[in-house]
């Protein structure tokens, strides 16, 4: 038996309505596997700890969370705690504390989902989208000065590091190498941003020697969000900076249907710390405690752990019974559904115990 510890943060608004939910699928997945087993902590860390302590989560919580084998994270905001307060309280911590590098965001068109865009199915948007994670436009460098007064002075510094952009650049290489189409597409803003940009293109050359049998290409950023729309089957694997691949990757999910299918890997490729698993959507508030929230996201990430950590076969039965039933048409409202969060759960826990997938 496989043993594995999983740090569970629901964290703030549909967190724990998701992360609830993905733990009960990742439950049935257990029982059905009978080849693994999770123990699963859970911390309350989050906006409601704000309130009560001043902090997001306490002063030795990376310490804490170094024991773990993964962490399974839900979502961070609060419409009453400035989002800046939020993110670099919680989140960015542990990507940065634990150098998550790469940001892994695959995304493409369950069936039984109408995506927005016409004459596109399953299959004709298959992405992988990699996302520089640890430096960039998120470094967190810059300040304010003479605050207040008319001369005030805001610095947003963008750092770019050869050793970053090049080991992020190795793995997206890799990841294109391992996927069918062995084809990879990076983007920059090179014609604008002439010195951390440029410097990405050129390191994106001297990587690709290293790998012969993939294709390449580059885009600037803003052709790229034209390219994902008109001709989504032209792209496969994808690499950007932070801020381009952050934004690049809702836009994905949104043509893929939504963003509450879309899934997020925080992974530390060399297993120096626990690598982090997230669903994209935030802690929407506007639905927190309806129970309408779509845990699809949730379980693709869950199976993006299970992989992570070893178990290729969990992931992807839980995959398939996701799959089965959003084929189903069982389907939540963000996708034009009218099933709740709890139906969507039972539903592939039901499939993950069929004998026939």
């Amino acid at each position: 038996m496989r043993e594995y510890r999983i740090a569970a943060i629901p964290a703030d608004g549909i967190g724990p309505e998701v992360i609830a939910a993905g733990l009960q699928a990742l439950s049935a997945l257990e029982r059905r596997m009978g080849s693994f087993r999770l123990h699963v902590e859970e911390f309350p860390w989050g906006s409601d700890h704000y309130r009560r302590t001043g902090a997001m989560m306490p002063a030795d919580g990376l310490e804490t969370l170094k024991t773990f084998d993964a962490i399974y994270f839900g979502a961070v905001g609060a419409p009453d705690v400035p989002d800046h307060v939020t993110l670099w309280g919680l989140r960015l911590p542990i990507c940065q504390g634990f150098d998550q590098y790469a940001n892994v965001r695959p995304t493409r068109i369950l069936p039984g989902v109408t995506p927005p865009l016409r004459d596109c199915g399953p299959g004709d948007l298959d992405w992988v989208i990699v996302r520089e994670n640890s430096e960039g436009e998120y470094a967190g460098h810059g300040g304010r000065a003479h605050r207040g007064l008319p001369e005030e002075v805001a610095t947003e510094v963008a750092i770019f590091t050869r050793v970053g952009v090049t080991r992020i650049m190795r793995y997206a290489f890799r990841l294109a190498q391992a996927r069918p189409r062995k084809f990879l597409t990076v983007v920059t803003k090179s014609n604008a941003q002439r010195h951390g940009m440029v410097m990405w293109d050129e390191i994106a050359a001297e990587v690709s020697r290293e790998f012969p049998d993939v294709t390449w290409d580059k885009m600037l950023v803003d052709a790229m969000t034209m390219r994902m729309v008109l001709k989504p089957q032209s792209l496969d694997t994808i690499v950007a900076t932070n801020l381009h691949a952050d934004i690049l990757s809702d836009l994905a999910a949104a043509l893929a249907g939504s963003l509450g299918v879309a899934p997020t890997g925080n992974v530390d490729p060399e297993r120096r710390f626990p690598s982090m698993f997230e669903p994209i959507h935030g802690s929407a508030f506007d639905i927190a405690g309806k129970g309408i929230a779509n845990p699809v996201a949730t379980f693709w990430t869950g199976a993006q752990m299970l992989e992570h950590l070893g178990e290729p076969e969990a992931a992807a039965r839980l995959m398939r019974a996701v799959e089965r039933v959003t084929a189903s048409g069982l389907l939540t409202p963000d996708l034009g559904g009218t099933a709740t969060t709890r139906q969507v759960t039972e539903a592939v826990c039901d499939a993950i115990h069929s004998a026939n997938i």
